[in-house]
């Protein structure tokens, strides 16, 4: 009965997969090959979320998603990830399924992990939510979680009515307004889908927000257009001299992608495209800058900022101190 149990929740759970096709999210569709990319992303997703919520446990998981071609196995662990924190979340005595994982095979995708976990925040009551024992620095990732599901199944809302709360109620202690930014990272980052990957159409989609949102929003699209791709050197460069003043921000996003394909051990040509066009420079060393300027680990505001944003703002300034930006 376990495993007809497993199966069942898992069925339950899991989202369909016409929820991820483009038509069906009203996104823009730039030609057959960026839709093909952008869809069998999301389908890979859910695979993962999939896996998890039938799993006997985290390294069942890692198994069955090593199979999974390196373009889109890091989306499937961002996948298992959400779908860890959903069953600890609707669990009466608070599982601990993601910390396991976490902890486990999941380590390798800690960046991933983390934004998977800002999903599940984004499907659970909000008693429900995660509160102490994540990575000081880190857990800011798991609000870029929650604003990239926001404006990927929320479109008209986050997007087209460009909400955004003036303080969000996570983490414990906040502060509240600069959660709100991490939000907008996400919402860049789903900016790159809702656009289809298209780098004029996420320019323009950008450059609709209010200023003060954009350095946020570039970022979080600079670090899409490296993870998934779907578009050629010519594309990125037109986004890069498009994003202008916020290009800084560009070259960090790009840095995290570039550290989390890394960590993984799941590098492909079109991150190496888009360093070359963003960084100036191979995706070993844009990692290496973002690896070294982490601060330290116990995460403390420095002087009232956040560390996970002392961080951002350190990668970016050292790609302007190299004259890349």
């Amino acid at each position: 009965m376990t495993g007809v149990w497993r199966a069942l929740r898992s069925r339950i759970l899991t989202p369909s997969t016409s929820e991820v096709g483009l038509d069906k999210r009203g996104f823009h569709v730039k030609d057959p090959a960026a839709r093909e990319l952008l869809e069998t992303i999301g389908r890979t997703f859910l695979a993962g979320y999939a896996r998890a919520a039938r799993a006997r446990s985290p390294e069942a998981v890692a198994e069955a998603l090593r199979g999974i071609p390196p373009r889109f196995r890091g989306f499937a662990h961002e996948g298992a990830a959400m779908g860890f924190a959903v069953l600890d979340g609707l669990s009466p005595r608070n599982g601990r399924r993601f910390g396991s994982y976490l902890d486990g095979p999941g380590g390798d995708h800690v960046y991933m992990a983390h934004v998977g976990l800002g999903w599940a925040m984004a499907r659970l009551p909000r008693f429900r939510w995660p509160g102490a024992g994540l990575d000081p620095v880190l857990r800011w990732l798991v609000l870029d979680g929650y604003g990239f599901h926001q404006a990927y199944f929320r479109t008209g809302r986050y997007v087209r009515e460009q909400y955004r709360p003036d303080r969000f109620p996570w983490p414990p202690g906040g502060p509240g307004r600069y959660a709100a930014r991490v939000v907008d990272q996400g919402v860049g980052r789903a900016l790159w889908f809702v656009g289809g990957a298209d780098a004029d159409v996420v320019a323009d989609l950008v450059d609709r927000f209010p200023p003060r949102r954009r350095a946020d929003l570039f970022g979080g699209a600079g670090l899409a257009a490296t993870y998934a791709g779907g578009a050629g050197e010519g594309e990125l460069r037109r986004f890069w001299e498009r994003a202008g003043e916020f290009r800084p921000q560009v070259a960090q996003g790009c840095a995290f992608a570039a550290e989390a394909r890394r960590r993984a051990g799941l590098d492909v040509p079109h991150t190496a495209a888009a360093t070359r066009v963003f960084c100036g420079m191979p995706p070993d060393e844009a990692a290496r800058i973002a690896v070294e300027a982490r601060p330290g680990a116990e995460g403390r505001p420095a002087g009232g900022v956040p560390a996970f944003e002392v961080w951002r703002r350190r990668i970016a300034e050292e790609f302007v101190s190299l004259g890349r930006c």
